[in-house]
């Protein structure tokens, strides 16, 4: 996953009503704005902004049905997302373990240098 598309992803899960509108998603498979504006303490429209973040990251999806707009989410977006924190991870871990590497190996110089 590209480090933008990952942001985008953390960006629309950051925001508590959004994460709310994907556990919705996720009991129900398939919502409209309207239907999920009634679990919720916010207006329809309110939600109508916060599914188009979710779609602009790839975590929802919509399909017109008639007069109505279907949301569903999209889980694969959220595991190629997770998988793309777990790298990010790793590659911070391998950093931090050279610093720490290299910390240690200035204290035992440190430790040689200095008389007893």
């Amino acid at each position: 996953m590209s480090r933008s598309l990952l942001d985008a992803v953390l960006v629309a899960l950051a925001e508590p009503t959004r994460r709310q509108l994907l556990d919705l998603l996720a009991e129900r498979g398939e919502a409209s704005a309207s239907t999920l504006a009634g679990a919720l303490p916010v207006t329809r429209q309110a939600v109508v902004k916060h599914l188009a973040v979710l779609d602009d990251a790839g975590l929802v999806s919509g399909r017109r049905v008639g007069r109505e707009v279907l949301y569903r989410t999209r889980p694969e977006r959220l595991a190629e997302a997770a998988r793309g924190m777990s790298e990010l991870a790793t590659a911070w871990e391998a950093r931090l373990a050279a610093i720490k590497a290299l910390a240690e190996s200035a204290d035992h110089h440190d430790d040689r240098a200095t008389p007893s």
